[in-house]
């Protein structure tokens, strides 16, 4: 049984790869845009496609891009590209040269809250009750004084109070950021947005910023960064085309580094089984980001780089790569910091890279995924598992693969339950058959097998 039927107009995005790059990062922009002039660093990432394409990349999540006052998810202005990156034309010739090499182009898009540079929050200050933006921002209340020393206090995302929670149900709130939305479709044809914080966002928002992206372009997707919850909330009734997988990212890491895939069957079997409850919706899957530690610092042992990328392509989700963690890219979140998360790089900086070879590894898995409509959009469905080895099924309508998942550390064999004669897309040329005890397979350490019948 297949997973759900996508609908044509994000079909794209179902079948993408995607390249996450955190652009203020790594084009090396200064902390801060006070005092600067434009510069048009985003040019520089046009030397980055062609790795894209080598690697197999569809698809390129930006951002974010707009200005700010620091990181960038501080908005202080929705229409203006941020000056430490570029300009509108800097920013609609990137996206020209990436739909010319047939990827498509996702941005940041930050509604859940502003900057305290915001324009209307810096009038909310000046004026106070007097401003005509009063209503624009959540729970504001002139019986308090705020913590951040103003004459009010406010709602800040998660407590921080140099991030402004707007009001979302704010009739005026969603026209002006509508309108940004609009204008970043007609003047940069963007593809998509990645919604920053989507679970704490109102869910009648959501769906009005569904109806309004569809009506400019029907193929439009939007993804919702969600952490923790049940990830149905956010999708379905024209709200969200895909949600972060964080339970499955969790699931990855912990379990290659316990070196126990009872851990990740678990979620696996949850999420995607004969009875998943997540068998109907997209998911974006990812094994770092800008947020966490990156994959290469978290794992214990650098040889679990590989069967752990394999499982990116392998089980069923969206899968994304962050920039540079492709060859190994050490990063470890810090108390106070993400900046070691989100260093300056350059494509150039892989090939001295100690995990360069993983690099080779990703392109095949993305090759794998194209090219077998199991791995796009397949049901998922638990073999064998023990500690060391996950077996598992992927089927489509007309096709069944078997994935196999090894992360012991030295070669081993296992017998699984299946019949017949299999040929190994791994390791062209490696035929396999079945005997009257099951079909009896050779691991490598720390790699794994795609077996398809013949």
């Amino acid at each position: 049984m297949q997973r759900r039927q996508t609908s044509v107009s994000v079909a794209w995005a179902e079948q993408a790869l995607f390249y996450h790059i955190y652009p203020l990062g790594a084009l090396g922009a200064p902390r801060h845009p006070q005092g600067l002039r434009m510069q048009p660093r985003l040019n520089e990432l046009h030397s980055w496609l062609p790795h894209l394409q080598w690697l197999g990349v569809t698809a390129l999540y930006i951002g974010p891009l707009f200005e700010s006052s620091s990181h960038g998810y501080d908005t202080r202005d929705y229409y203006h590209v941020d000056r430490r990156l570029g300009d509108d034309a800097t920013l609609r010739a990137l996206v020209d040269a990436c739909h010319a090499l047939g990827i498509r182009v996702v941005l940041d898009g930050v509604f859940n809250h502003v900057a305290r540079d915001f324009w209307a929050f810096r009038d909310l200050r000046q004026n106070l009750r007097r401003s005509p933006y009063t209503s624009w921002f959540h729970r504001l209340r002139f019986d308090q004084r705020g913590r951040a020393g103003d004459p009010f206090s406010y709602e800040g995302w998660k407590g921080h109070y140099d991030l402004v929670k707007l009001s979302l149900r704010n009739r005026d709130v969603r026209a002006h950021l509508f309108g940004a939305v609009r204008h970043w479709i007609e003047r940069y044809d963007i593809d998509g947005l990645r919604l920053d914080a989507a679970d704490c966002m109102d869910l009648t928002f959501l769906k009005a910023l569904g109806r309004h992206t569809r009506s400019l372009k029907h193929d439009f997707w939007l993804m919702g960064e969600v952490v923790h919850g049940d990830y149905r909330r956010w999708t379905g009734r024209g709200q969200l085309d895909a949600i972060t997988n964080y339970e499955l990212y969790d699931a990855l890491h912990r379990s290659h580094n316990a070196r126990d895939y009872h851990l990740l069957t678990h979620a696996l079997d949850r999420q995607f089984g004969p009875h998943g409850v997540y068998r109907d919706i997209g998911l974006f899957s990812f094994v770092d980001n800008h947020d966490v530690t990156r994959i290469a610092s978290l794992l214990k042992d650098s040889a679990l780089l590989y069967p752990l990328h394999l499982a990116l392509f392998l089980l069923p989700g969206i899968p994304s790569l962050y920039y540079g963690s492709e060859w190994g890219q050490l990063g470890k979140k810090g108390k106070w910091s993400d900046a070691e998360l989100r260093p300056a790089l350059h494509p150039s900086q892989g090939r001295q890279a100690p995990q360069r070879d993983l690099m080779q590894t990703i392109r095949r898995g993305a090759a794998l995924r194209r090219e077998h409509p199991a791995l796009l959009s397949g049901s998922y469905r638990t073999l064998f598992v023990n500690k060391q080895v996950l077996a598992f099924e992927r089927r489509s309508a007309h096709e069944s693969l078997i994935g196999v998942l090894h992360l012991g550390a030295e070669t081993r064999s296992v017998t699984l339950p299946l019949i017949g004669r299999y040929r190994d897309l791994l390791e062209p040329g490696a035929m396999f058959e079945s005997t009257a005890h099951g079909l009896t397979l050779p691991l490598y350490p720390t790699w794994g097998r795609l077996l398809q019948a013949v």
